[in-house]
């Protein structure tokens, strides 16, 4: 069995299975054994009960203490029992398992492992696992068990069931990392790597598997990137595009001044546009830092000369949003040029007319999502495309466009507070611009971070701000009902907070698992004040804007990265009002109190960005990926700082030696380079 092996030569996957896995892109056994677990189960050495911390997933072995209690809450079946050792007693709960009782009637010693919470004041244990008798939890004590993002129908078993056949069957693959670069950074073996990272001996050979495969996806990527940036150095400037009156006219007739950092990457795109080679360039800005109206005057900059603009956003609402503002700015500034929406949901005959103007140039400006890319879409001269980070134009998207004409300028817009001696490796295809400052009459948002105690203090607060017109967000970490105990659920989240607001208040929720047209609808009604609080899971990170929302309050905010949680933050302090955003932990450990106070003290998102950095170390690999910073399989930006810096090293020494891996030892490097391009890898990582 090799890499290329269908799914279904494994045992036990026939047609319906084949499909649940092709739903998460995994076609081949190569895409299995390369879809890595998001997280692992850990099974620590069982401690004492009066040692157990608010927030950590922790084992107990001790004896029932009373009885088995029984009750209803909120809908809920609860089942109770507390456990008693020589140190202290805990109370622990079941939700919609009463069946439990015949079994812990018994009583006895028993082992449970679960997450520990604070509950009015005291610890309590909830949704444990039970070993009954203790001796069964010894089988799996100190090992690690992979969970892997799964798909309805998919259950963890089933897929740990096909990677181990995978593994125990396939043949062995040649080593494609040269031996001087393996050695040098004393890398394991892939075909031990890929092993241990699925099933860990222990945790030295995960830190060992994880090391080489996040080193080697650095590597190919950035190997990959040196690549278009040497495309791109090739291709000739078909667009030069001189300043016009029509631009200028537009700059002094805001009705603000551009900041000083605006002006100067402003010039940065005009030098680009009017050089000899086609742009490529990132604009990195924080949240509000006014990205959007320097996109803007490089779309008119396009239209102003005869040639057409391009702007992508990563959702339809957002596209709309984009569309209607600009289409108010041309009228009330008196541009004449004409803007065009293209997004998945118009009708047949609304796409076919929109397609006739973008074909004959009578429209100048073309807003929209990913349709702005398909086949059926064809332009008369489009010059710029401008397009957000979460829709990176690799190397596919570059030809598409190429083809229907010359090859367009690109810029990209970042809100990803990445630190700049990271964003020089990350985004080495692109010439960087920063705008490093704020617009003078933008209120700094107000934060706090507290405990759940100050929960109901949170929905009086929030009542208030939609009495005086305002609205809020809520955050969650996941929508699953299987881990309601590991964060709270999104849907029965909103269900309570509509109980206990009342009927006047309208809640409304969104999570990743609704289709697109819902989400769309949901935004769409919040945007329209129809919806007072939303509660949502991390979809709404990017592709919203209302400015009317003031209050971002996130639950569990111990399980976000930083930067994740500056992004969010980012959906509040958009409007004229004032703006507060609550970050709420379960957890009140001091590491989770130094990590969220950075957040308390500033707004700044580079300076949050490189505390983060300074604060992680090997000990985080288990903890929580940042998101929404260029997805890797299994790399993570912020966590992997110092893996990525090694990895740029490698790729320039590589470079400098053998620029076409043409030597004996890099032959297998370049073959797996050329098949990561031509798979399009680099797109799906972009």
């Amino acid at each position: 069995m090799n890499e290329y092996s269908r799914m279904r030569d494994l045992k036990g996957i026939g047609e319906k299975s084949e499909k649940l896995f092709q739903k998460l892109n995994i076609n081949t056994v190569g895409d299995l054994i390369r879809f890595y677990p998001r997280s692992y189960d850990i099974y620590e050495t069982s401690k004492p009960i009066s040692e157990v911390v608010e927030g950590e997933i922790a084992t107990i072995t001790g004896t029932i203490y009373g009885k088995v209690q029984l009750s209803n809450a909120k809908n809920l079946q609860i089942t109770t029992i507390h456990v008693k050792d020589l140190t202290g007693v805990i109370k622990v709960t079941w939700f919609r398992m009463p069946f439990l009782k015949n079994t812990l009637g018994r009583g006895g010693v028993i082992t449970l492992r679960g997450r520990i919470v604070n509950r009015r004041g005291a610890l309590c244990m909830e949704q444990p696992e039970i070993f009954f008798p203790s001796l069964k939890y010894n089988e799996k004590e100190d090992t690690m068990q992979p969970i892997y993002p799964l798909t309805n129908g998919l259950t963890n078993n089933m897929m740990m069931k096909a990677v181990k056949q995978a593994l125990e069957y396939l043949d062995l693959k040649r080593e494609f990392l040269p031996n001087s670069i393996r050695l040098e950074h004393h890398l394991a073996e892939y075909n031990f790597a890929i092993r241990q990272i699925h099933f860990p001996k222990d945790k030295d050979s995960f830190f060992k598997a994880r090391e080489r495969l996040v080193f080697e996806e650095f590597l190919i990527f950035i190997l990959a990137l040196r690549q278009m940036k040497e495309t791109n150095e090739k291709t000739r400037n078909a667009f030069a595009l001189p300043k016009t009156e029509m631009v200028e006219q537009l700059i002094k007739q805001l009705p603000y001044e551009l900041t000083h950092a605006q002006k100067k990457v402003w010039q940065e795109i005009l030098a680009d546009m009017q050089g000899e080679r086609v742009m490529s360039r990132l604009v990195q800005g924080d949240v509000g830092s006014g990205k959007t109206i320097i996109a803007l005057l490089g779309l008119v900059l396009a239209g102003a000369n005869g040639y057409q603009g391009a702007m992508m956003a990563p959702t339809e609402v957002l596209a709309k949003q984009h569309y209607a503002s600009i289409t108010d700015l041309f009228a009330q500034y008196q541009i004449p040029l004409k803007v065009e929406l293209l997004t998945g949901s118009m009708t047949a005959k609304e796409k076919r007319e929109a397609y006739e103007r973008i074909a004959s140039g009578e429209a100048d400006i073309i807003v929209g999502t990913h349709a702005l890319i398909q086949d059926k879409v064809q332009y008369k001269n489009l010059a710029l495309v401008v397009t957000d980070e979460q829709h990176r134009f690799g190397v596919k998207q570059r030809e598409k466009l190429a083809e229907k004409g010359q090859t367009p300028h690109i810029l990209v817009m970042s809100a990803t507070p990445i630190p700049r001696t990271l964003a020089i490796i990350l985004y080495g295809d692109l010439d960087i611009s920063v705008i490093d400052e704020l617009p003078a009459n933008r209120l700094p948002i107000k934060n706090c971070v507290v405990d759940t105690s100050y929960r109901n203090t949170a929905y009086t607060f929030m009542k208030k701000q939609i009495a005086e017109g305002r609205q809020c967000y809520v955050i969650c970490p996941m929508v699953e009902d299987s881990e309601f105990l590991e964060a709270e659920n999104v849907i029965d989240y909103a269900r309570m907070l509509q109980g206990e607001l009342g009927n006047s208040i309208k809640v409304g929720h969104l999570h990743g698992k609704m289709k697109q047209a819902e989400k769309d609808a949901i935004m769409e009604r919040f945007s329209k004040n129809e919806i007072q609080i939303l509660v949502s899971t991390t979809v709404i990170e990017v592709g919203i804007n209302v400015p009317n929302a003031t209050v971002m309050m996130v639950e569990n905010a111990e399980r976000f990265g930083l930067a994740q949680l500056h992004q969010l933050r980012g959906r509040v302090g958009r409007g004229k009002h004032q703006s507060y955003c609550i970050f709420m932990s379960g957890s009140k450990t001091n590491d989770t109190q130094e990590r969220l106070s950075i957040l308390n003290k500033s707004n700044d998102g580079f300076y949050i960005a490189s505390e983060d950095l300074k604060l992680r170390g090997p000990g985080d690999l288990f903890g929580i990926r940042q998101s929404g910073v260029l997805d890797f399989k299994l790399a993570d930006v912020f966590q992997d700082a110092k893996v990525l810096q090694r990895a740029s090293e490698a790729a320039a020494q590589l470079m400098k030696r053998d620029p076409h891996l043409e030597m004996e030892e890099n032959r297998n490097l370049k073959n797996y380079l050329n098949f990561y391009i031509k798979e399009g890898m680099l797109e799906t990582t972009l």
